[in-house]
């Protein structure tokens, strides 16, 4: 499933980012394993809070590094949601 410029990307409930202090990064924490995180995408799934559209997160991190990553923050986040490790909140609020 890819997600629309118009998604808003939340972690999903039981899914969280902290630091591992043994390995000196972010790592994304879920009941069934844990991936480790550059800080890129730590920044991205900062701004995954529901409320914010993908684009709006795109723009962001535009602003911030001067180039457009739509693309990228896209096939990223989808990967992530593919896994079910976050949610489209756009798709609950439509159904609910």
């Amino acid at each position: 499933m890819t997600l629309a410029a118009t998604s808003r990307p939340k972690l999903w409930k039981f899914a969280r980012v902290q630091f591992d202090e043994a390995r000196q990064r972010n790592v994304l924490q879920y009941p069934e394993g844990a991936v480790l995180l550059n800080d890129t995408a730590a920044e991205i799934l900062a701004l995954c809070d529901g409320t914010r559209t993908l684009a709006e997160i795109a723009a962001a991190l535009k602003e911030r590094y001067g180039a457009d990553v739509f693309d990228d923050v896209q096939g990223y986040l989808t990967q992530l949601a593919d896994r079910e490790l976050v949610r489209d909140e756009s798709a609950a609020i439509g159904a609910g």
